[in-house]
């Protein structure tokens, strides 16, 4: 057992009347009270004390430790949550990807048919505005008019036609050659 002196005695008894402060620790079951009643009654308030703080601090451990555990499932949550977030990212720039190219394969597609669409229309101005002017070139010749002015303007005619032909096919090649995918 521990021994005390008379006036340490007195200055705990003292602290803990006027501020409420008691020793604490396992201590206080080997301090000897030495059949001194004041300080024995002080010893079992410490004891008291000392055990009171024990449940609360035991307590809050406790609720710490709760607190700790919640905090881990939640940041797993998370981890789990952004791992299928960036999934889901990966599978929607596929996704993109995929309608980009659809996109674009839709695209030449329609230019393709744009483009058809423009050469058969072309053709058959072309051959309707020939056939035309080799009509009115052919009764010309049958009635005996004067066919100088529309021989000439046959000609000419024919001519332009030509060249315009095979502008507009030059031209629609090279668009193609132009937006032809190389790779």
């Amino acid at each position: 057992m521990v021994k005390i002196s008379k006036e340490t005695k007195d200055t705990l008894i003292e602290l803990s009347k006027e501020n409420n402060i008691f020793i604490e620790g396992n201590i206080i079951k080997f301090i000897d009270a030495e059949d001194d009643d004041d300080f024995l009654e002080y010893l079992k308030e410490a004891s008291k004390q000392d055990k009171e703080n024990r449940k609360k601090r035991l307590l809050v451990t406790k609720q710490v430790q709760q607190q700790n555990k919640e905090l881990k499932t939640q940041q797993q949550e998370k981890q789990d949550l952004l791992a299928e977030l960036e999934e889901a990212l990966k599978k929607a720039e596929v996704s993109k990807e995929i309608a980009e190219q659809d996109l674009t394969l839709l695209q030449k597609k329609t230019q393709t048919e744009l483009v058809g669409n423009i050469v058969k229309v072309s053709l058959i101005l072309i051959c309707g505005i020939a056939i035309m002017i080799t009509i009115l070139y052919s009764l010309a010749l049958v009635f005996n008019k004067d066919t100088d002015l529309l021989g000439n303007t046959f000609s000419n005619m024919l001519g332009i036609l030509l060249t315009n032909s095979f502008s507009i096919i030059g031209t629609i090649m090279g668009v193609k050659y132009a937006t032809k995918n190389t790779d």
